[in-house]
């Protein structure tokens, strides 16, 4: 800019840097030739034709012109003018364009002119895009032999080399693997196996570019699951036996069958098969004819695929004499453990022990005997443990059968360690093998890196009895490596590594030699040497040809000389200075130094020092240009044109050269020009170190060419052209004609436009039709003529909005809330253009219309017939309905109105107001409210009434319902004086509706019936007892009882009356020897009853024995005390016997132990029963002169199994479930539980629901939402287990903006249109709209909010001229969405404004501001947490005791995640945009799955430990910021000082899933064949009301804390755990501590007891839980789950306390805790709630007199004594049970019965002995046996 003459005078260079490498490079030297401006029209001296760039590049477009005055310069794209672009910037060479993006691409015109002519450059420019590669479909699952096809498409270029890999190796074509395309873009794999699985990549290649892209491919589990299988049972001899499992897995799996680890043999007794069903599953089926003893056992079924193996083993007992089978000799691995199994068969028998030596095993702590199975395990095997074992088993009580096993015991040899020393080459080395240890024969061998050492290494092994040395004579590097010694024996083979290193002198590689560097190139001085330790290599430099004085060589980061990895030395852009000589000098500190130099020459290059930059040449002359070249002689020079070399043998170029001096001047003549002369010549000089050209232009003038046409803009009905003119051959353009005709019509029929203005470059042509094509060329003149025709355009005019409706609008109703809606398309000449969607009005159905439309966007599917689902309908509503079209353009007219009605649904209501009223004993009238029409969705039907009876004994009746068209009914034929349950249901064509809440009525009295059953006996000679059942159908409330007693001679008949609740009667004052008949009548407010049968008795002196009380069923609760009585009567007094009947029909006498017992009374008490109590029991009485006997069956009740609840319908707003009851634990199902909670919530509502429904509807659900649900069963016992958590979503999803909708409809400077008919609702109606706006250099956002959506929305009172941000957010109950935008106001004029230009953030910069502030509050907090840490650590140091220690070091990872996330929250507050503090106003959570955690619950200093797999939920209350949790799990230890529980149901989260809240939707299981405890425990931590001043532990184990008034409880402290999966580990991890328990139910009774010893008032209760099966076999699978041995394979048993542990404080520590929450304790519980004909109170107190009614001792008949009554307690209601108080926690006393408070959850588990234990942790009065040790104690179930 501004030339002056002295910038003439210098030379002038181009150096350019490398941005990543740094290297500088300079240009050759160049001259300026100034001269005097003369007038002259611009020449153009830089342009270009085309130019190629990557896209978001720089590129620059050069455009340079001379002439005077200075030209101007206008630059063109597409013969458009440039639109204003912040990419795009003029410099003085050119255009430069910034971030090169592929609109760009096209054709460049430089426009140059002054007032003296005009000069362009044209140019085309193409910006390359990157490949990019795609893999579809993007999810691909498959199974195990499947088949999967991926392709891959590429983007970017149409030539590139692609190939796959699998999980990052290349995969190549196969037996299974094929590839199909041009270029191997899709694969197919057949027949997949489990490591075909993986990640598939696929890429494409060409040249330096390259793309991939991935796709997981997910197999699913092949492994084999056992389905159904077979469990443990007794069978007789000759009875068949069948056993089938029932196995799934891909591919189909076989099976084998073995018993006691023998195959079984198929033969004649023994038969197998298998099928496959219709589902794919595999059954494996065992038949054994005529079942003999031999055939018991242990039989297991094992199943195996490719993918895995299954096994599921169970023992079958087979009765008959118990014995051994042969057992097999062992040999045993020192140091390991060995198991040595005694098959028994034969059955039953009594136990199984081991003996070695004749001493019982186990006597060391190594031995462990399982007496359940007969299995021994010898743990850490020695040489003492070798010799004979001998099982003995206890077939009968005085008989053993035994057989003996020989164990041999062998030791694996042990090598002395052993280390290579330092060694360098030369050396000589020695180093030996010992094995110290370890039985012989010994094999010791060598190897070399995992290999037989080479014989050409020349090493030498010497092995000598024990050892074996390894001798090198001379060592080389190739003696480099890991030298292993491996001994063998018998028992296993070891082996010892050590690494050789030999140190090697540095010597070089490549040697320095002289060499040539060229002036500007880069030059690479070889040098490269080896030895060990790798050497060092520096390099000196002496300049000049002279003596050298070398001088150590500086290399800076980014200097021009850098030294190279393999010690070259490289030199960029190489200087004259650079010559001289470089000296390599090596070293390594073994042996001396070695080093070489060498000379480098540097050579010039040839230059080009002058040349002409353009030329003009008139066509038909001679043309001259010369160029002047510099350099390193011999120079040659050449020339070409356009890239091409010019022949100078041709007719019309010569070319001369001259030397002038050090110059070379080349001279090129054209003689004569042509026009295809016209070009860029360059001139090329080279010489043997380099090249250097020159560019020269040469113009030829010639007649012109024709226009460059484009379009300008295309509308619906016209079109605008634009045209730049082509060459003028220096010749005017005297005008232009234009053509235009229909695409499908020819040239010929054209219309023409002729003499258009040369002095117009634009056009448009009218009156077209919409969405049309056009074919329009032009054709240029002048004087000479015309050009030929331009460029052929082809354009469709514009899309103009539809001028028909859309045709064939159908309705069809889909369900009570939806309707399908179908049209087709407009006729085709009234669309204007593409249909891209439509517009769906509908609303509900008035003949005024007088509702609103309701509109939806639909894309259009390009089908003949297009539909759309409308839901959230009203229910059995009509609905009219319109379809409009839309193209690009806008809207068409609206269809006709067609209507229809939603179909029906069932109810959503009860009926109300039910009343029932009981008319009769047998009768009762039912009368309720109508449902109103709202509330029936459809036609009524009628009602339907459930009703059941709710027996005396707590069961239920058989559940009845009847059907009726009238809001009224009279219910007959029921039972007499019967609580009943009543539901009433409305129902239509669809279905059952909501019943009502149930209501309960009892028929009226009436006579009772006979008493069920009257014996009388004589007890004396003058005295008769009478017993009696009470009727079986009481038909009211019994009031009394009267006995008849008559005489027969004379006859003289007595009556006696009894209480109502007694049922025996002695008569006394009669006759001997004289006979009396004895009935009974039960008497009820509505009359006597009917007589009962009447009984002959005589009363005897020796009377003999007999049996008051009468054979029945007794039915009671598990882990209740139980009273079997038996009253029996008889001069002598008789005695009493028990028996209990066995499965083969023979009764044994009853076992007596701590829990059961025989009183003086002759009754039997059972206490704590269990579900192996069942069973029919028999007691017989007995004198010198007869004998009596009855038979009680007894039944135990547990819990309900848990139902099976899935999902069978979803709609927008409503869930519905349905279940399948599980076994009811032996009593009827009183009702269900159901809980239900938002996914993201921990907040839980319930329902109650009647037993006799099957599933259940939630309605007034939000949309969109997924759902949790859990369902438990109640039965008179209590509750059951709880369902698996099962997961649905209500339909429907988040809001969405179609992207074929504009945004805006108008804009101008002050106002805006807003077009929101682009939002689509997703199915669920919008709650929330919110739109912000601001302008974009203002921080203060304009904010409106709506809570629904319009189809438009305005902007008022804005700035002219002014940018804007917009957002908006819109929200449903499924989500939201958000958009924004920019957009600009217009000027006054209407014009627009410039682009917006990229600026700093102003919010940015305000938060830079407060960088120094957060530094220092940084600061601070790491020196507060500093302060800490060190405090804590001197506190550890003082503290001794284990928990302090533990409780310690929580406190510090509390304060090190507090500080963290208060850190993070510093950060987050000053950076968080508004937005994202409005996301973080919601709840945030952290989900922590934590296998085996130890959930630490600490109180003051006391702690309670559940060691357990549990899901803990953490919210933002304990981490700053939302963590999201993937796949990943970790182990992490939560400490909190006290716990509070929030609403929410007891959680079964075994099974949840990582990553997620402990309800959350599980995606896999802990294993396939996971063993799950049918009672599994719920722990459930809690801190109650202040007001209760006891801390028990209740049923379902919630723990209450202290806490002070007026503390909130907080959803975010309350946890839930459940026990593990894990079953197989806990089972063996079981060990024998201090004190055992053979039984659950002991070990509860020990805990409860103590809890109440004085010492342990303040203890620490740590108690551990087995999980165990609640069958008697296991499923393990192959790869899924851990392994477990059969130690524990056949013990059935139901979930319970395995171990707890009481530490009470020390002395010094009790004040510390008299505050804590101190367990009451669980005394035992009533004697049963029997029948009243059951009881024993007269017999308790057998010794009282027995006063008389009224002074009627004296007749001849007694009145019997009241006894008291025992309540039956209330039937559960389904809610969640309470902390009982203090006055229901009674004392226990012999005799007596009181009430039991609620027991855990384990303790009503039902229990199997597992072994017989070594000691009993109670003593004979059933208290706790005291220990030694005060401060610690523990017992554990073994």
């Amino acid at each position: 800019v501004d030339v002056l003459p002295e910038d003439g005078l210098n030379n002038y260079r181009c150096t350019t840097r490398h941005r990543y490498t740094g290297e500088s490079r300079q240009s050759n030297s160049a001259r300026l030739i100034v001269s005097d401006p003369t007038n002259a029209e611009p020449a153009i001296l830089d342009g270009f034709d085309h130019k190629e760039v990557k896209i978001n590049h720089r590129v620059e477009l050069p455009c340079k012109a001379s002439g005077f005055p200075t030209p101007k310069y206008r630059w063109l794209k597409d013969n458009s003018p440039l639109e204003p672009d912040s990419r795009f910037r003029q410099t003085i060479s050119g255009l430069l364009i910034e971030n090169a993006q592929p609109s760009d691409s096209g054709t460049y015109v430089c426009e140059v002119w002054n007032s003296y002519g005009n000069a362009e450059v044209m140019g085309r420019l193409y910006v390359k895009q990157p490949l990019k590669a795609m893999v579809s479909p993007r999810k691909v699952k498959g199974s195990v032999g499947s088949k999967v096809s991926l392709s891959c498409s590429v983007s970017g270029s149409d030539e590139y080399e692609l190939s796959w890999y699998r999980n990052g190796e290349i995969i190549y074509p196969g037996n299974n693997v094929r590839f199909t395309g041009l270029n191997r873009e899709n694969i197919i794999i057949e027949g997949m196996t489990k490591s075909d699985g993986g990640a598939y990549q696929c890429f494409a290649r060409k040249g330096k570019m390259s793309a991939q892209d991935f796709v997981q491919v997910i197999l699913e589990d092949g492994t084999p699951k056992i389905l159904s299988s077979f469990s443990e049972k007794v069978v007789n001899p000759n009875e068949p036996l069948f056993l089938i499992c029932n196995v799934k897995g891909t591919p189909p799996p076989r099976c084998s069958w073995s018993l006691d680890d023998d195959p079984v043999i198929k033969d004649a007794h023994h038969h197998l098969g298998h099928y496959e069903t219709h589902e794919g599953h595999v059954v494996s089926q065992l038949n054994v004819t005529h079942t003999q003893v031999p055939d018991g056992g242990l039989y297991r079924c094992t199943c195996s695929n490719s993918a895995g193996v299954v096994y599921h083993q169970a023992r079958i007992n087979v009765r008959g004499r118990a014995s051994i089978r042969p057992m097999k000799n062992i040999t045993a691995i020192a140091g390991r453990d060995a198991f040595v199994h005694c098959r028994v068969i034969g059955y039953p028998y009594y136990s199984i022990k081991w003996y070695k030596n004749s001493v019982l095993l186990p006597f060391n702590h190594r031995q462990r005997a399982f007496e359940n199975n007969g299995t021994l395990k010898l743990s850490n095997v020695q040489q003492v443990d070798a010799g004979e074992y001998n099982c003995k088993v206890m077939v009968q009580p005085n008989k053993m059968e035994s057989q003996s096993v020989h164990v041999r015991v062998r030791v694996p040899p042990y090598i002395q360690p052993f280390e290579f020393q330092r060694f360098t080459i030369g050396q000589r080395v020695f180093i030996p093998c010992v094995v110290m240890s370890g039985d012989r024969p010994l094999d010791i061998t060598w190897q070399k890196d995992g290999r037989p050492i080479p014989a050409s290494l020349g090493v030498t092994v010497d092995n000598i009895d024990f050892t074996s040395s390894l001798r090198i004579n001379n060592l080389t590097p190739d003696h480099n490596g890991n030298y292993t010694c491996i001994a063998r024996n018998e028992a296993a083979v070891v082996e010892h590594q050590s690494q050789l290193i030999v140190r090697v002198p540095p010597q070089f590689v490549v040697q320095p030699e002289d060499q040539d560097g060229i002036y500007g190139k880069t030059v690479t001085l070889n040098c490269s040497a080896e030895g060990y330790p790798p050497p060092t290599i520096v390099w000196e430099h002496s300049k000049g040809a002279g003596v050298p004085q070398f001088q150590p060589i500086l290399l800076n980061s980014g200097s021009r000389v850098q030294l190279l990895s393999n010690g070259s030395l490289l030199i960029k852009h190489v200087l004259e200075d650079d010559s001289g000589f470089y000296l390599c000098k090596v070293s390594n500190d073994v042996g001396a130094d070695v080093s070489k130099s060498m000379y480098l020459t540097v050579k010039i290059p040839a230059m080009i020092t002058s040349y002409p930059n353009t030329t003009l040449a008139t066509q038909g002359e001679e043309k001259r240009m010369s160029c002047i070249a510099h350099g390193e002689k011999p120079i040659m020079v050449r020339w070409e044109k356009e890239e091409r070399i010019i022949n100078p043998e041709t007719s019309r170029y010569v070319v001369t050269v001259k030397e002038v001096a050090d110059e070379v001047i080349s001279t090129l003549v054209i003689m004569p020009t042509v026009r295809e002369d016209s070009g860029f010549f360059s001139c090329h000089a080279i010489n043997s170190f380099g090249e250097d050209r020159g560019i020269i232009q040469l113009t030829v003038q010639e007649p012109p060419d024709p226009p460059e046409v484009e379009i300008r803009e295309v509308k619906d009905r016209t079109i605008a052209l634009r045209w730049t003119m082509g060459f003028d051959g220096n010749s005017p353009i005297t005008g232009y004609d234009i053509e235009c005709k229909n695409k499908s019509a020819s040239w010929l029929s054209a219309q023409v436009t002729k003499d258009v203005s040369p002095q117009l470059n634009q056009a448009t042509i009218i009156d077209l039709h919409p969405s049309s094509t056009y074919n329009i060329r032009m054709v240029a003149k002048n004087i000479i003529g015309n050009s030929n025709p331009s460029n052929e355009l082809t354009i469709t005019t514009d899309e103009a909005a539809p001028d028909g409706p859309p045709q064939d609008v159908t309705l069809e109703p889909t369900s009570p809330q939806s309707i399908k809606v179908s049209w087709k398309p407009p006729q085709k000449h009234l669309q204007n253009g593409v249909i891209r969607g439509y517009q769906v009005g509908y609303r509900e159905y008035s003949p005024g219309g007088s509702h609103q439309f309701t509109i939806i966007g639909v894309d259009s599917t390009g089908d003949t017939t297009e539909s759309i689902v409308l839901d959230n309908l009203k229910k059995f509503t009509q609905y009219s309905v319109v379809v409009q079209a839309a193209n690009r353009a806008g809207t068409g007219p609206s269809s006709q109105q067609v209507v229809t009605k939603t179909l029906e649904d069932v109810p959503s209501r009860p009926p109300e107001n039910v009343l029932a009223v009981a008319k009769s004993p047998e009768v009762i009238s039912l009368s309720w409210m109508s449902l109103p029409r709202e509330a029936l969705n459809g036609n009524l039907q009628g009602y339907r009434v459930i009703y059941w009876a709710n027996l005396p004994d707590g069961e239920l009746g058989e559940i009845r319902n009847v059907t009726t068209d009238q809001p009224s009914l009279e219910l007959n034929g029921l039972e007499k004086y019967t609580n009943y349950s009543i539901q009433v249901l409305a129902f239509t064509n669809a279905g059952d509706g909501v019943r009502s809440e149930q209501i309960y009525v009892r028929t009226k009295e009436d006579a009772p019936g006979p008493p069920a059953g009257v014996k009388a006996v004589a007890n004396s000679s003058s005295a008769v007892f009478v017993s009696w059942l009470p009727p079986l159908k009481l038909n009211g409330i019994i009031r009394k009882y009267i006995v008849f007693c008559s005489n027969l001679h004379p006859m003289v008949m007595s009556e006696f009356e009894a209480s109502p609740d007694a049922y025996f009667y002695m008569i006394p004052n009669l006759v001997r020897n004289s006979q009396y008949s004895v009935w009974v009548v039960a008497v009820t407010a509505a009359g006597h009853g009917n007589n009962s049968e009447k009984i002959t008795v005589e009363p005897l002196e020796k009377a003999p024995a007999r049996i008051l009380t009468f054979n029945g069923t007794v039915t009671t609760p598990w882990m209740k005390d139980i009273v079997l009585p038996c009253k029996a009567v008889g001069d002598p007094l008789p005695t009493i016997k028990w028996l209990k009947g066995n499965t083969n029909g023979t009764p044994t006498p009853v076992i007596v132990d701590g829990r059961r017992s025989v009183q003086w009374n002759g009754s039997f008490i059972i206490r704590t029963v269990k579900a192996e109590d069942s069973g029919n029991y028999s007691c017989v009485a007995s004198n010198n002169y007869g004998s009596d006997e009855i038979t009680l069956n007894l039944q135990v009740q547990v819990p309900p199994d848990q139902p099976r609840l899935t999902v069978t319908k979803t709609t927008t707003t409503s869930i519905t479930l349905s279940w399948i009851p599980g076994d009811n634990g032996g009593s009827s199902i009183r009702g269900y539980i159901l809980q239900y909670s938002e996914d993201n919530s921990e907040q839980w509502g319930s329902f109650p629901i009647s037993p006799s429904e099957r599933s259940y509807r939630l309605e007034n659900l939000k949309c969109g939402t997924w759902y949790k649900f859990t369902l438990t069963a109640q039965n008179a016992v209590g509750p059951g287990r709880i369902s698996e958590i099962i997961e649905a979503k209500t339909h429907g999803k988040e809001p969405q903006f179609a992207k074929e909708h504009e945004i805006f409809t108008s804009i101008n400077s002050t106002r805006a249109r807003l077009n929101l008919a682009g939002w689509n609702n997703g199915g669920c109606p919008i709650t929330s709209f919110i739109l912000e706006y601001r302008a974009v250099d203002s921080a203060t956002w304009t904010t409106a909010q709506r809570t629904s959506l319009t189809k438009s929305y305005i902007l008022y009172d804005l700035q002219e001229a002014t940018w804007y941000e917009l957002q908006m957010k819109v929200t449903n109950s499924a989500g939201s969405a958000e958009k924004r935008v920019t957009f600009a106001t217009l000027n006054a004029d209407g014009s627009t404004i410039p682009p917006l230009l990229k600026t700093g953030d102003p919010i940015s910069d305000n938060m830079s501001g407060s960088g120094g502030l957060k530094m220092v509050v940084t600061i601070t907090s790491v020196l507060v947490v500093a302060v800490l840490v060190f405090i804590m650590l001197m506190v550890l140091k003082r503290r001794r005791r284990e928990q302090r220690l533990k409780r310690l070091r929580d406190y510090l990872a509390f304060f090190f995640f507090f500080f963290f996330f208060f850190f993070l929250s510093l950060h987050s507050k000053n950076t968080r945009t508004p937005d994202t503090v409005n996301k973080q106003q919601q709840t945030l959570r952290m989900h922590i799955d934590i296998p085996r955690a130890q959930l630490l619950i600490e109180e003051r200093d006391t702690m309670e430990t559940i060691d357990d797999r549990s899901t803990v939920l953490l919210t933002d209350n304990d981490f700053g910021e939302t963590t999201k949790q993937k796949s990943s799990t970790v182990t992490h230890t939560v400490h909190y000082q006290s716990l509070s529980q929030a609403t929410g149901p007891l959680v079964d989260v075994s099974d949840a899933r990582p990553g997620t809240n402990p309800t959350a939707r599980r995606t896999a299981k802990a294993g396939p064949a996971a063993a799950r405890s049918r009672y599994a425990s719920q722990w459930t931590l809690n801190r109650p009301h202040p007001t209760s001043s006891s801390h028990t532990l209740t049923t379902d184990w919630r723990l209450p804390t202290p806490r002070t008034t007026g503390s909130v409880d907080k959803e975010s402290d309350s946890y839930s755990v459940s026990p593990s999966q894990d079953t197989d580990r806990a089972r063996s991890s079981m060990v024998s501590t201090e004190s055992a328990s053979s039984t659950y139910e002991e070990l509860a009774r020990a805990y409860e007891h103590a809890k109440m010893e004085e010492q342990l008032r303040h203890a620490k209760f740590t108690i551990t839980e087995c999980f165990i099966s609640d069958t008697s076999s296991e499923q393990m699978t192959a790869g899924t789950n851990d392994y477990t041995d059969s130690l524990t394979s056949s013990t059935p048993s139901e979930s319970g306390i395995c171990r707890f542990t009481a530490s009470p404080p020390k002395p010094q520590d009790v004040s510390r805790v008299m505050n804590m929450a101190v367990p009451k304790a669980h005394r035992p519980g009533e004697l049963v709630h029997l029948p009243p004909y059951l009881r024993m109170d007269f017999l308790l107190n057998r010794g009282v007199p027995l006063p008389a009614r009224g002074g009627a001792m004296g007749q001849a008949c007694l009145e019997p004594q009241r006894s008291r009554t025992l309540k039956r307690p209330p039937p559960m209601e389904p809610t969640p049970m309470e902390v009982p108080s203090p006055r229901e926690v009674q004392q226990w006393q012999p005799g007596t019965a009181s009430t039991l408070p609620h027991r855990d959850v384990r303790e009503r588990g039902e229990a199997a002995k597992l072994s017989t234990s070594q000691e009993s942790l109670l003593d004979s009065r059933g208290h706790l046996k005291q220990s030694n040790n005060p401060y610690a104690k523990s017992y554990t179930l073994v």
